[in-house]
């Protein structure tokens, strides 16, 4: 019995391993489908439906599904773009995000995916939310201005780093992540070097001491869109 599975993205037949999710078979063939949840090592999450493609006629979380023989993909359509523009939009006014003067500016995923869609402003009323920053911790600290709850560094510290040290607090609105301590960060055992810290796709969970080293013209996605890096492996493996 065969181990492998045929389906198709945007037209394009596609090969991939029995159990592979959409994401990651894309992913695997240079497709980019974008994400702001999903992260290599850690368990997926399916949160942010920033990666929802078309399955099969039907709205799915490409980080959570797995390929079926056959699978009809879209990830390119209208439709899709519309949805992730639309999400990406509404995490920016449900939250505090100044990109002007953040340090995480250039590096960060949630910045890099509007500039790749083109969202100049966003469409929607800015909700600009009371919250607060955990600044107790003598490396580290929690903005939850910029949070967008995609419990990267929750999975992370956990699965990863093994510790106990985050997780979520309250639901809907007041949904946070909160230091698993009654005074916040500085009684947990999170260190600036845990790879939770790598985490964060956004200015949220932040070292101390090294904020605004790198200079414009040096940081992650300066010169290239988020995504290029997989795109760019599709069209050297065509050479």
């Amino acid at each position: 019995m065969s181990n492998t599975i045929t389906f198709s993205i945007d037209g394009k037949e596609i090969e991939c391993k029995a159990g592979r999710t959409i994401l990651d078979a894309a992913e695997e063939n240079g497709i980019y489908i974008p994400r702001l949840c999903h992260r290599k090592g850690v368990s997926p999450h399916g949160s942010c439906r920033v990666c929802t493609v078309i399955a099969n006629g039907k709205p799915m979380a490409a980080c959570t599904t797995p390929v079926t023989p056959g699978m009809v993909v879209e990830n390119d359509a209208e439709e899709v773009t519309a949805m992730r523009k639309a999400i990406i939009e509404m995490l920016f006014v449900e939250g505090n995000h100044f990109c002007m003067f953040c340090e995480k500016s250039g590096n960060c995923e949630l910045q890099a995916l509007a500039y790749r869609f083109g969202i100049a402003a966003p469409r929607y009323p800015y909700l600009f939310p009371h919250r607060e920053i955990d600044f107790g911790h003598p490396d580290v600290f929690i903005d939850h201005n910029r949070c967008i709850l995609c419990a990267r560094c929750i999975r992370t510290s956990r699965e990863i780093d093994g510790k106990e040290v985050l997780g979520f607090v309250e639901r809907g609105p007041r949904k946070k992540v909160a230091a698993n301590a009654e005074h916040g960060l500085r009684e947990t055992e999170i260190a600036v070097g845990d790879e939770a810290m790598a985490a964060c796709p956004v200015g949220a969970l932040m070292p101390k001491h090294v904020g605004y080293q790198v200079p414009i013209g040096k940081r992650e996605f300066d010169h290239e869109p988020i995504g290029s890096d997989i795109e760019k492996e599709a069209k050297a493996s065509t050479k």
